[in-house]
């Protein structure tokens, strides 16, 4: 151990719970760049996030303490975690942006909205109600670099509304063989998604060049769950299923100074039944980067 990291460990005291800035960057060194971040969410196998595996194991020391105490993880989050139509403020890794100047409408806005809404739509869409949203930190992120804020969009509405998982004006326009496909792809594969970026994402043709920062977990090609390629209307739909949570994501992480990239898991795998929720992955650009975008 050199010096200067000898006396880093020092300084910086290792917890049990959940982890500081500083502790993530003296014990936590992270194997994925920004780069092959958006090349593993483009793939569309977000099996391939991983999360440091000695943090991991700090997670699941941790995580038994909550079930402990409030019974089971979900409880933890339903009763403590989630602050619906509040600002985060338990988080140890705060956000850049400060939902407290974010445009939360008034309660009586938001009461009038929410019936509004209820009457409408019973899935989720970029002007949810506040009140129906939590907007909060990862408390445990993926070994992504530091500067990566991970947010999680959890909202009491279904993101991929049941039993076909297609929005109903979408499901309209659908042949019931096209419904059967989209459906059986959305079960399997999520959403995903990218904003702010001139540039388009790494092509999946690119993954195998990443497969060696993937090797501690036993990740290989072989292993990989690939959903075949559909046709163009096929695509087309499935793109359009993700629209309400891109515009959401636009809103909240203004393009001009955020890129991010964003996926939301099949039902299937929701920690939490009953609530959905959108993992954001932001990073803020820097004053070349807005400069590029306002040319553009």
């Amino acid at each position: 151990m050199s010096n200067a990291l000898h006396t880093e460990t020092k300084e910086v005291p290792l917890g049990t719970g959940p982890p500081t800035r500083e502790e993530l960057r003296v014990y936590y060194t992270p194997r994925f760049t920004w780069t092959q971040l958006r090349l593993f969410i483009n793939f569309g196998d977000l099996g391939l996030l991983k999360r440091d595996k000695a943090l991991h194991r700090r997670y699941c020391k941790w995580g038994d303490g909550i079930k402990a105490e409030y019974g089971s993880m979900v409880d933890y989050l339903l009763n403590h975690r989630l602050q619906w139509g509040n600002p985060d403020r338990l988080s140890l890794l705060p956000s850049e942006i400060d939902d407290s100047v974010f445009p939360y409408t008034s309660q009586l806005q938001e009461r009038e909205l929410s019936m509004q809404h209820s009457e409408s739509r019973n899935y989720f869409t970029y002007d949810t109600p506040p009140e129906l949203i939590s907007i909060i930190q990862n408390d445990w992120p993926y070994s992504v670099p530091l500067e990566i804020e991970h947010s999680l969009v959890w909202t009491k509405l279904p993101i991929l509304p049941a039993p076909s998982l297609i929005i109903p004006c979408i499901a309209a326009t659908l042949s019931p063989e096209l419904q059967e496909k989209v459906s059986a792809r959305l079960a399997q594969d999520g959403l995903w998604g990218f904003t702010g970026s001139i540039d388009p994402p790494p092509s999946p043709t690119l993954l195998p060049q990443a497969m060696g920062r993937l090797s501690d977990w036993g990740i290989t090609l072989e292993t990989l769950v690939i959903t075949p390629k559909g046709t163009e209307e096929e695509e087309r739909a499935i793109q359009l299923s993700g629209v309400e949570v891109q515009k959401f994501v636009m809103k909240r992480w203004i393009e001009r100074e955020w890129e991010t990239c964003w996926f939301v898991n099949p039902p299937r795998l929701q920690s939490v039944k009953d609530l959905a929720h959108i993992h954001v992955f932001a990073r803020k650009k820097s004053p070349d980067e807005m400069a590029r975008w306002d040319a553009a």
